[in-house]
């Protein structure tokens, strides 16, 4: 007997955790952190609904913090056993995992030093150096590449686009076979590869992240022509909260090309996020995953200023004049744009701009949603920046992508579950699937043992 179980990733985009159980043996596909509001976020200090030491392996789909972050937790709990992913997503983890790390103790720090910390001292959920331990346990596997994660179980991963690494997953687990789809890419990017047709299986686990939206068609140089060329005209700064993979290297090609096009003004173009950093260098590492050309490559590298040291980033702060600031994290939730965030939130001059999703609770969905004040750093920010989001720029693909994207796989499952999306986002892609293929969708309860036959 198969059962399937999902602890995360239901009536939310963040958290995905789904765990597998076959002949005595149990494989939990992906192992992420619940993000956004505070009653989603204190999820990830709570025992885990399931035993982390009867956990055999891990497999990940990407390395996207709502898909690996939880995976420290999970080895200071009790799991020893191997985490399998793409080569990229190894070598993103290793910047990603340890970050997150920091992420968690500055934080704490910050709680304790301002005195605002709910608990008395502010703990880490982990430390870097928990975060680096676990990177021993990473056993990466490349692309179309059949392995056992344990005995009686076959996967295989197929791209995805999304980020460089991402992955989708055949699964088979006591004759049973499950396929994810983890987080799917567009089909059309500037610098990901399409997504590769979906494995065929009865059982169907598909994201709905944008299940109930379309991308504007836009031509997103014109738009960030006209942000930044506003901007400037005020003599402003342009903040951007972007994911540090993926979203940080997009925004700095198109950027490089509208700059060689002479299409944006001459200003300062500030990358403040040592992981971007890194995690650019590392497109170079892997070129069979990205569309980039090696001249691509090196003019998106050679483009912006890093800053790299926490005294780089306080002088942008102290910078007057015109400039573009990329800085992690995409949704607000952390890092060093807080900063930015608190230093220029209360500037009329300044534009925030917004390149991707924004999940519920966010401090990102709270300004594109309107807000006049932000609470950062345990102080309350006035807002009067002017704020701009742009869906174009999205890593997922929109519910006509996605369904497109089904259609080309030629799929026939027998039951499909719907996850990775609000509420609202899941119900209305479990009703579309329905209503065009015929297909049973069903967005699954969490906690409850899903037999499959």
């Amino acid at each position: 007997m198969t059962t399937l179980t999902f602890f995360g990733a239901v009536d939310t985009v963040t958290g995905s955790r789904s765990l597998v159980e076959a002949g005595g043996h149990r494989v939990l596909v992906d192992c992420g952190l619940f993000q956004g509001p505070k009653k989603l976020r204190e999820r990830n200090w709570r025992e885990p609904a399931f035993d982390p030491r009867a956990i055999d392996a891990v497999v990940l789909t990407h390395a996207h913090i709502d898909h690996s972050g939880y995976l420290p937790r999970l080895r200071t709990a009790g799991f020893t056993g191997p985490v399998y992913c793409t080569p990229a997503t190894r070598d993103l983890l290793g910047l990603l995992l340890p970050d997150a790390g920091h992420l968690q103790e500055e934080e704490a720090e910050h709680a304790n030093s301002g005195r605002y910390a709910h608990h008395d001292p502010a703990l880490p959920l982990y430390t870097r150096a928990d975060a680096e331990r676990c990177l021993a346990q990473l056993v990466p596997i490349g692309f179309a590449t059949r392995f056992a994660p344990v005995p009686g179980f076959a996967a295989r991963f197929s791209r995805a686009g999304h980020i460089l690494g991402a992955a989708c997953l055949a699964l088979e687990a006591g004759g049973t076979a499950i396929a994810f789809s983890g987080d799917v890419g567009r089909p059309v990017d500037p610098i990901m590869n399409a997504p590769e047709p979906m494995p065929s299986a009865p059982y169907l686990v598909v994201e709905s992240t944008y299940g109930d939206r379309r991308h504007p068609d836009v031509n997103i140089e014109d738009v960030l022509v006209r942000v930044v060329a506003e901007a400037i005209e005020r003599r402003g700064v342009v903040v951007v909260p972007a994911f540090a993979v993926g979203r940080a290297q997009h925004l700095l090609h198109l950027l490089g090309r509208l700059r060689a096009a002479h299409r944006i003004p001459e200003c300062p173009i500030y990358l403040d996020s040592p992981m971007a950093i890194d995690a650019t260098e590392i497109f170079l590492a892997h070129p069979g995953d990205h569309s980039l050309s090696k001249e691509d490559c090196a003019a998106m590298s050679q483009l912006p200023r890093y800053s790299r040291t926490p005294d780089d980033s306080k002088a942008i702060d102290r910078s007057r004049g015109p400039m573009i600031v990329i800085s992690a994290s995409g949704m607000a939730t952390g890092g060093r744009v807080l900063h930015h965030l608190a230093r220029f939130l209360p500037d009329e001059r300044a534009t925030i701009l917004f390149v991707g999703y924004q999940a519920a609770g966010t401090r990102g969905r709270s300004l594109v949603d309107g807000a006049k004040e932000l609470k950062l750093l345990g102080q309350y920010v006035p807002v009067r920046a002017h704020v701009v989001q742009v869906d174009a720029l999205s890593a997922h693909a929109d519910y006509v992508e996605l369904v497109d994207w089904l259609r080309a796989s030629r799929l026939a499952p027998r039951r499909v579950f719907v996850t990775h999306g609000e509420p609202s986002a899941a119900d209305a892609f479990r009703r579309r699937l329905n209503e065009t293929f015929g297909w049973s969708a069903c967005v699954p309860d969490e906690g409850v043992a899903i037999t499959l036959d």
